[in-house]
């Protein structure tokens, strides 16, 4: 089979060879609807490629070593990402790349183009799997558009693929990818049409914006919304969007413009457009025998069909587990940015000036009726936030996963995770906490007759630096016993925290930091990959990795100074339930309230910490643990299994931390720990970027 195929050659190659995006544009073709000038590369390069390289056993032997049920979206992605960099990292080979070269240079020479995924089965007709795999917009180049094929077919395991592997029946023998390429378009309006509006099926629904559709799609420029008869194409409504930017090609990749006052007044669309839009929709509703979902734009008036497929379930909603969400987490460099203004400038500073406001008060001085009160309400100030963390701070982890991949397609590293360090020394909140540690734990090397006293449980009495020390340390990061989210008891007091600096003392002191030229290395190597002209965005996505970095930590360790505020409510209505002076009514006002109300026998709530009864067996029985390394070493040392915050307390020096998952609020022992092992693992969570 040819290696490169012009559009009148795909209907003749097959759904099964050039995919379901490449033939349904070749259908549309054949209405002399207008198209861009489109090419294929067929499933038969794909396999060749992997068979010739050997790559298909490596990409085997990853999506195999551990069962993919098992693992959390940091340990998919990080599969996902060694995967891409194998791709990126194996050549294709000599007579195959001479080969494309030569196709792709005689017919897309150096005009822009768009490559696309066109996997066989991707938009099937019983369900929809858009945005599973890749494409990429604005390549241009030979060399530039080989690449972004490879990246296409290492997309085939993506980690939103993988995600719905059993739905899109992802299997190494049988999986097949054929990539698109197609004329870039100079967008002036573009936009989607929905045959069938999903919320009203006598509906149909267009959505516009300027400039190309990119913008749209990845939810960074807001579009102008029409629902339209489905019947007669009548316009039943018009949703106007905030106009302020659009989205055009740059040297590489899409750039944002502001639209001047005049457009911006203006919708993308007239009455024309719209009747010409939904005209051609139906005409492929009819050719394709169902409502279709299609993304469109118009050039110098003229409109041109970019791809179609049909409408049908969307294959993320119908099921009770988190893979439809854990698909939002990809955003994209605008809305990353946007994110991350909201939470450094917004909500942190919001957490902080909470919990300010909650330490002030005085629990003790309230009556029980206010007290209970007082209890409700940071119980919704603290649902409130894990609903922010939900919605807000956890898609913001995608900024490293951007720089990630922002770097491995610039640097094309032997090691697929040399980024991390670069995204070192960010100023985590739970490392400033960790210093203090170390700061109280050197007051006590250097001072035995204060290391005697401790062991003893002596205190030291108010005005002694390490009294005054302790005490900032306890009212800026709590007893250390608290576990975010985990609804677990906050309070065990100092002695636990002494305790715990006691073995701190134990080790050597802290050493200084090693001479970080390497890392100055790497960032002037991860620089000068980029042309001059898009050198700023390189250090742009750099520091939104960093940033995201550092908030991967420390949006928790603000979460959990909020649930400690709830929690010392809490403690203090326990303690008036125990007091015999309360009165019999302000008893019953106290067992109202959840937190507070007799739990019975063997029904409290399971928290992250507790293993379930198939794990525990799991865990008693396997005498060997198959998973992936989060960072390089190997280490040796008694395993200390961790059930729950509480046990961390008796934490030794040396010994390996053993848990479901680290939550930030125990990364405190980290430093005591010969090593980490969790049950979830990847490069994202909070113990490997701890430790």
């Amino acid at each position: 089979m040819k290696r490169f195929l012009q559009i009148h050659e795909f209907l003749d190659a097959g759904k099964g060879q050039v995919g379901g995006k490449a033939y349904c544009l070749a259908k549309i073709s054949t209405l002399g609807i207008r198209i861009p000038k489109t090419f294929c590369i067929p499933c038969q390069v794909f396999e060749d490629y992997l068979t010739q390289t050997h790559l298909g056993d490596r990409v085997f032997y990853e999506i195999n070593r551990k069962p993919l049920e098992q693992m959390r979206w940091e340990e998919i992605w990080d599969t996902a990402l060694r995967i891409r960099n194998y791709f990126l990292t194996t050549p294709i080979p000599g007579d195959m790349q001479k080969d494309l070269e030569q196709r792709v240079d005689a017919y897309c020479g150096n005009i822009p183009v768009a490559v696309r995924s066109s996997a066989p089965g991707e938009d099937g007709a019983s369900s929809s799997f858009a945005g599973l795999h890749d494409s990429f917009i604005n390549m241009s180049g030979t060399s530039e558009i080989i690449k972004h094929v490879k990246l296409v077919w290492a997309s085939l395991y993506s980690d939103a693929a993988l995600l719905y592997r059993k739905e899109l029946g992802l299997d190494l023998q049988t999986s097949r990818m054929a990539v698109v390429i197609q004329e870039l378009v100079p967008s002036d309006r573009s936009g989607i049409f929905f045959g069938l509006n999903p919320s009203n099926s006598n509906e149909s629904v267009i959505e516009a914006v300027y400039g190309l559709n990119q913008a749209l799609v990845d939810g960074d420029i807001e579009p102008d919304r029409w629902i339209l008869s489905r019947t007669t194409g009548r316009i039943i409504s018009h949703d106007g969007a905030v106009r302020k930017q659009y989205a055009m090609p740059a040297k590489t990749g899409v750039a944002f413009h502001d639209l001047t006052v005049s457009v911006a007044k203006t919708p993308p669309l007239n009455h024309e457009d719209i009747h010409q839009i939904w005209e051609s929709g139906i005409r492929l509703e009819s050719l394709f025998g169902k409502p279709q979902d299609v993304e469109w734009t118009i050039h110098n008036n003229e409109l041109i069909m970019l791809q179609a497929r049909p409408i049908t379930s969307t294959g993320f909603d119908e099921t009770d587990d988190k893979r439809s969400w854990y698909l939002t987490l990809h955003r994209s460099y605008e809305n990353l940015k946007n994110l991350y203004d909201k939470i450094e400038h917004h909500l942190i500073p919001r957490m902080i000036s909470e919990v300010d406001k909650l330490k002030q008060q005085d629990l003790e001085l309230l009556t029980v009726e206010s007290l209970c009160n007082e209890i409700e309400r940071r119980q919704k100030i603290y649902d409130f936030w894990v609903k922010t963390y939900w919605s807000d701070f956890i898609p913001f982890a995608h900024g490293i996963r951007l720089f990630g991949q922002v770097y491995n397609d610039a640097v094309t590293p032997d090691d697929p995770y040399e980024f991390m360090n670069l995204l070192e020394n960010t100023g985590l909140k739970s490392l400033e906490r960790n210093n203090l540690l170390e700061k109280l734990a050197r007051m006590i090397r250097n001072d035995p007759n204060l290391k005697e006293n401790l062991e003893n449980e002596q205190m030291p009495t108010a005005g002694h630096p390490f009294r005054e020390l302790l005490d900032s340390f306890i009212d800026q990061f709590g007893d250390l016993s608290c576990a975010t989210g985990a609804g677990s008891e906050c309070q065990y007091g100092e002695t636990a925290v002494v305790q715990l600096l006691i073995e701190f003392a134990k080790r050597a002191p802290k050493s200084e930091k090693p001479d970080n030229s390497d890392t100055v290395k790497l960032k002037d190597t991860y620089i000068r990959s980029f042309p001059a002209d898009r050198r700023d965005f390189a250090r742009d996505v750099l520091q939104l990795g960093r940033e995201s970095y550092r908030l991967r930590d420390d949006d928790n360790i603000h979460l959990g100074r909020i649930e400690a505020c709830l929690y010392e409510a809490v403690q203090e209505g326990k303690k008036r339930l125990i007091q015999p002076s309360t009165a019999r009514k302000d008893m019953a006002l106290l067992e109202k309230i959840p937190a507070l109300s007799p739990v019975p026998e063997n029904q409290g709530v399971k928290t992250s910490a507790e293993p379930d009864k198939n794990t525990a067996e799991k865990w008693v029985s396997s005498r060997q643990i198959v998973g992936h390394a989060a960072g390089p070493g190997i280490a040796s040392g008694p395993a200390r299994l961790i059930k729950t915050p509480q046990d961390l307390l008796s934490f030794k020096k040396g010994d390996i931390l053993v848990c479901q998952g680290v939550d930030p609020n125990m990364t405190f022992v980290v430093p005591l720990a010969a090593g980490v092992v969790e049950e979830r693992g990847g490069m994202l969570i909070h113990g490997a970027i701890i430790a």
